[in-house]
């Protein structure tokens, strides 16, 4: 019996867990913080952003999430700190500062 991904934990046993690679329900990556290796982080300055969203599109792990048709900040949790974000923002409302936290 395989345990669902969200209770799977340091006391499930190797009997419980899919075999690996093998993904057996969506959104699991949600559930991992892989936002921890980031080197440069994104600053959003909310003075700056206009609400274009042309961000959003870019972002190869959709840490910059939409809420009410607004960018409601940066998802520190999955974000690599690639700075595509900051690179397509026409209003430089996003800067990347070197580092791995704010």
């Amino acid at each position: 019996m395989s345990l669902s991904a969200k209770n799977i934990n340091e006391h499930s046993t190797w009997q419980e867990m899919t075999l690996g690679g093998e993904i057996f329900e969506p959104a699991t990556s949600k559930l991992v913080n892989t936002g921890a290796w980031r080197t440069n982080t994104p600053v959003l300055d909310r003075e700056k952003c206009r609400q274009c969203l042309l961000c959003v599109p870019y972002c190869p792990d959709s840490s910059l999430p939409v809420e009410q048709g607004n960018l409601a900040g940066i998802d520190y949790e999955h974000c690599k700190g690639c700075g595509i974000c900051a690179e397509v923002c026409p209003f430089d409302a996003i800067t990347m500062k070197e580092g791995g936290q704010l």
